[in-house]
């Protein structure tokens, strides 16, 4: 049997960073994105004993005497799977308090602690909280991309780039979760994505929530596939069950809990009163959503419309995960008027907004600049870039920060 391959995650330095002056650490992620990995890979090497909480003996003893699991614990711990044990994390804070030193606990955790409030807000002041997402295409070919800071603190050049053509398709089916990108034949990494899904909806929703109908659930998670990048709409989505609106609304939630899915705000503005107010619906893997949708490479590239709705995700996706590990705060955003004038990604940071068009197209006209230009004549002074991405060759000027970048710049831009 061959040993997996071991990509670098570039999170690595937030959460060695975190380790020197905060007690808690917590990488939550979707399950098989490589949290247990990284918090391995950065614990092994400082001395950390490994607990998981899916070996049933450690989740029974933590279930059963929270207070007295932690007390008995190494000085440097990581759990793994830190969801399955709710009452554990005012056993942390009592620890904590009693002896706050850095880098006591790394944990993982496979739900959203930030939708569990009362959680989250336990160990308030003593754990930072990381996102890990699946990998990125950088981190794939294992060459850190300076995207972002060119976006927010430069100028895109003009460079040429090679087309991606028919890889497109292939890279946006292929998704980034390590073990099914490892898998080289296509049909086996289609499976490993099936069963991850029945997986998920077996354990992990079964764990979370109290469902009666839920064969509904993958069919939701296939419905929501082919609603990605779209504005949410609960009342199609319930059309297809014979479940409430608020039901299906409760289920989204729920998925978005185990980070399957997500919702991209709407960007607003005083200067704008006509904006739609509607988010956008995401899944958080391309690879995944393909599956879901029953497409292989070859015939995604041939439906145009689901290739723009996942490749519009796909750049979505990666300019999330590559937000993770850079300096300061991103805050994603979509902008949308009732004029059907758009931009498909708006991005804040530090004051400062920039905006990307994604076109599946290899060329770009002054057209598609349009809701570009609106977010630049908005904002003035905070404007500092608008990036239609294309699947073209060249880097080309159309205006003051106005730019077409190929997509293949976002992860071969250094």
């Amino acid at each position: 049997m061959t040993e997996p391959t071991l990509y670098p995650r570039f999170a690595r330095i937030r959460v060695e960073e975190a380790l020197l002056d905060t007690p808690v650490v917590l990488i939550h992620g979707p399950r098989q994105c490589g949290k247990t990995t990284l918090a391995r890979m950065v614990g092994d090497a400082a001395g950390y004993e490994y607990i998981s909480f899916d070996d049933d003996v450690q989740l029974a003893a933590a279930q059963s005497d929270p207070v007295g699991f932690v007390a008995d614990l190494p000085d440097k711990s990581i759990l793994d799977e830190v969801q399955r044990v709710p009452a554990l994390f005012l056993a942390l804070k009592s620890a904590v308090d009693r002896r706050r030193r850095p880098g006591r606990f790394i944990l993982t955790g496979s739900a959203n602690i930030l939708l569990l409030p009362k959680l989250a807000d336990s160990l308030a002041g003593r754990m930072e909280i990381l996102r890990l997402h699946p990998l990125t295409q950088d981190e794939l070919a294992g060459k850190k991309s300076r995207y972002l800071y060119t976006l927010f603190h430069g100028r895109f050049m003009n460079r040429r780039f090679e087309r991606l053509g028919p890889d497109l398709a292939k890279r946006i089916v292929d998704g980034g979760y390590p073990a099914a990108v490892s898998r080289a034949v296509p049909k086996r990494r289609a499976a490993w994505y099936r069963d991850y899904i029945q997986t998920l909806v077996q354990r992990d929703v079964r764990d979370l929530a109290r469902i009666s109908a839920l064969s509904a659930i993958p069919q939701l998670l296939q419905l929501a596939a082919g609603q990605t990048a779209r504005l949410v709409n609960v009342a199609e989505m319930a059309s297809a069950f014979q479940l409430s609106r608020p039901t299906i609304r409760d289920y989204v939630v729920l998925l978005e809990r185990i980070f399957l899915l997500e919702h991209l705000r709407p960007w607003f503005s005083n200067r704008l009163k006509r904006l739609i107010k509607t988010p956008k619906l995401h899944l958080t893997d391309t690879g995944m959503a393909s599956v879901l949708l029953g497409m292989d490479a070859e015939t995604l590239s041939k439906d145009r419309t689901i290739l723009g709705q996942l490749l519009e995700t796909f750049v979505f996706q990666e300019l999330r995960r590559q937000a993770s590990w850079s300096d300061g705060p991103i805050h994603f955003y979509h902008f949308r008027d009732k004029d059907g004038v758009e931009v498909d990604i708006v991005m804040e940071r530090a004051g400062k907004v920039a905006g990307v068009e994604i076109k599946a197209a290899a060329t770009v006209t002054g057209k598609d600049f349009r809701g570009l230009r609106k977010l630049r004549e908005t904002n003035k002074e905070r404007f500092v870039a608008g990036v239609v991405a294309y699947d073209g060759e060249s880097v080309v000027g159309f205006g003051e920060n106005l730019y077409a970048v190929p997509i293949r710049a976002l992860w071969e831009w250094t």
